[in-house]
């Protein structure tokens, strides 16, 4: 499925370098002072552009979000699938993505935050522009994952495939937002202690147990 372009031409005729400069500063803005609140003027200056230049690629603050939105959730979704092309079993490939969220998460932590604000109610009108695009991919993704792992006997056959997928995406989520933000950081260190972020090893198995229980692991 081709995602919505929500920016002109003209942006996809500038160089690649360009392009990610323009894109890694704005992700970095919406991230930390929020759609409403963040500045293009400040955004613009930051990248060495004028602000007329941004708005001749694109016609809107909002298509500017959504394309920023899009590409910061592309590079997320470009990890993942590193991993889902791996020769692994299911539970091999799930934990190879918790690890990945582990060290991405505090490596690319606007991208999350960016992703955090994306989730907003306050956004709801503009993200649902998007239409479930930018989730589509990973829902089909972890459905076959599971799918593969019910015919091969590795998980319980009466698994329900697209709530498991559902819930293991959430899982993913939180477990990105409690390695990226204040919130998610404190929540989690209210329910596993002030040493959680010097175990990843532990969350690690930890999680797994959790998910070979849940879907009744062979």
């Amino acid at each position: 499925m081709a995602v919505t372009k929500h920016f002109n031409e003209s942006f996809e005729r500038i160089s690649e370098e360009k392009r990610t400069r323009i894109l890694s500063i704005a992700i970095s803005e919406f991230a930390n002072r929020g759609f409403t609140s963040a500045n293009t003027n400040t955004i613009a200056q930051k990248a060495g552009i004028s602000v007329g230049s941004l708005y001749k690629y694109f016609e809107t603050k909002e298509d500017f979000f959504l394309t920023v939105v899009d590409y910061g959730i592309t590079q997320l979704e470009k990890t993942l699938e590193t991993v889902l092309s791996m020769d692994l079993d299911f539970f091999g490939k799930v934990e190879k993505i918790v690890r990945i969220i582990q060290n991405h998460s505090r490596m690319n932590q606007d991208i999350i935050r960016l992703y955090n604000e994306m989730t907003t109610e306050s956004n709801y009108e503009l993200i649902t522009r998007l239409s479930g695009e930018l989730e589509s991919l990973s829902a089909k993704c972890y459905i076959d994952m599971i799918d593969t792992a019910k015919k091969e006997g590795t998980i319980a056959s009466d698994v329900d495939s697209n709530l498991s997928a559902f819930l293991l995406d959430n899982l993913f989520m939180t477990l990105q937002f409690s390695y990226a933000t204040v919130y998610y950081k404190e929540r989690m260190k209210i329910y596993l202690g002030d040493g959680v972020f010097g175990d990843d090893e532990g969350v690690v198995q930890a999680v797994m147990k959790f998910i070979r229980r849940a879907l009744g692991a062979r």
